[in-house]
């Protein structure tokens, strides 16, 4: 962490959306219990679930309900798509101290933006409901190119769109395969430690250059 300086070698951040910029966890929840709802569910508590919502809808409906079986956990997924649909962003917001840093950026000149597996048709949405349309110099989803991360396709993109190295980039990001993406794509990986980490995830073990425990770490390293 104490190679690597933040005025000199980051020229640009990119964020990972579930889990690191955005806490979505209370809107794909939300969409999960009107999905359980329909089938006399129980509905699940946001807390319990927080963990799983970087991995995706069906990783999701998993974790609820692991006790149905493949089938059943496919419907109530296309389900919960179809009401995430209506509530994304409803519930959503950024996680606390990320709007003061995104404007300490923006005073340093260092352009930001997104880099997400969701799929640009929730992306775009979620974005705009939470006023960064404008701001974002870059923003990639999951279906932007043939290959979602980890894979370098969607960071290379990025890259592109924000015009800047790969090596100058700061990517954010709050899973495995964030920090695998960032690393191949030979971007500056950071873990974001306040995201959505299980129990059973090894953040130690993954290729990140630098970890951050809290937001006002971030803040602390581009001050």
């Amino acid at each position: 962490m104490n190679q690597i300086s933040a005025t000199d070698q980051i020229k640009a951040v990119l964020f990972d959306l579930d889990g690191t910029l955005a806490d979505t966890a209370p809107d794909l929840v939300y969409a999960l219990n009107l999905a359980l709802q329909e089938r006399d569910i129980a509905p699940k508590s946001v807390e319990a679930l927080r963990y799983s919502a970087s991995h995706g809808s069906l990783a999701l409906v998993n974790a609820a309900v692991p006790e149905l079986n493949e089938s059943e956990q496919v419907s109530i997924q296309q389900s919960l798509l179809k009401h995430y649909k209506k509530v994304n962003g409803q519930k959503a917001s950024l996680f606390e101290g990320l709007a003061s840093f995104l404007t300490l950026l923006e005073t340093k000149a260092i352009p930001f933006g997104v880099v997400t597996n969701k799929q640009a048709k929730f992306t775009r949405p979620l974005i705009d409901a939470l006023g960064l349309t404008e701001r974002l110099t870059s923003i990639v989803s999951g279906d932007s190119t043939l290959h979602p991360k980890p894979h370098t396709a969607p960071m290379l993109l990025a890259a592109q769109q924000i015009n800047c190295a790969p090596a100058n980039i700061l990517y954010l990001g709050d899973a495995e395969r964030d920090l695998v993406a960032a690393n191949n794509a030979g971007m500056i990986g950071g873990t974001a430690m306040w995201g959505y980490l299980s129990d059973d995830d090894q953040p130690d073990l993954w290729p990140s250059k630098i970890v951050f425990n809290t937001v006002n770490d971030l803040h602390h390293f581009f001050e």
